[in-house]
């Protein structure tokens, strides 16, 4: 009878949060209840909920899933980046990712502009939070932020893992300059009118870059049978 109630715990300087469910949205839809959600916002000026993970995946199920079932409508996305995981994506090895590598960083940095380029797709405002790490250099962060540019998004560092609630200051305050003086045209990638099938090729294409969705006869019907 308990399990229905969100829990209220405290962060290490004391601050109120609000734990209830979460599951990772590979399985499920990657965030935490409504109910949970709701009572953040009744019960302060700024609720910040997780959406994990990935601004392809977890938040395009925030925003069709649970943002369309709870009437929730964002003002604006966090998207959390690392030096190291955009050289990831640039094929550096993991042994090699705190050696400082531009040319690496200028393919991953693709990956990210696109993840910025999804949340715009929902007419939200992006503040992007680099998550400082001791091997960055100040090169590789100025690169990330010269090459997102053209994309209007404000780009800060964030050094919480080693300063605390200081070390996010700059980010917090950047978050709610954008909230007060953005205008958003939040809207959802697809109508409920829109069969399973059609849901999976919308998503398929506006998010992750497909040009088109192939599927058996075998699957095709199994789609047929749940939409039913």
């Amino acid at each position: 009878k308990h399990a229905i109630k969100p829990n209220l715990v405290q962060t290490l300087e004391n601050n109120p949060a609000l734990i209830h469910g979460g599951p990772f949205a590979n399985i499920a839809h990657g965030c935490n209840s409504i109910l949970a959600t709701k009572l953040s916002m009744w019960l302060s000026e700024y609720t910040v909920t997780e959406a994990g993970f990935g601004a392809d995946l977890g938040a395009e199920k925030f925003f069709d899933i649970k943002c369309r079932k709870a009437g929730i409508r964002p003002n604006a996305v966090v998207i959390v980046a690392t030096v190291r995981a955009l050289k990831l994506h640039g094929n550096v090895p993991l042994k090699d990712l705190t050696k400082p590598n531009v040319e690496a960083l200028d393919k991953g940095v693709e990956n990210l502009k696109k993840h910025i380029e999804n949340i715009h797709r929902f007419g939200l405002p992006v503040v992007v939070a680099i998550n400082h790490f001791t091997s960055d250099t100040p090169e590789e962060i100025q690169f990330i932020k010269d090459k997102c540019a053209y994309l209007s998004v404000k780009i800060v560092t964030a050094n919480h893992w080693a300063e605390g609630g200081a070390g996010a200051e700059e980010l917090a305050h950047a978050v709610v300059d954008v909230v007060e003086n953005t205008k958003t045209d939040f809207s959802l990638l697809y109508p409920d009118t829109c069969t399973l099938w059609q849901k999976v090729g919308i998503i398929c294409r506006e998010i992750y870059g497909a040009t088109d969705v192939l599927a058996d006869k075998k699957l095709r019907d199994k789609f047929h049978q749940l939409q039913e």
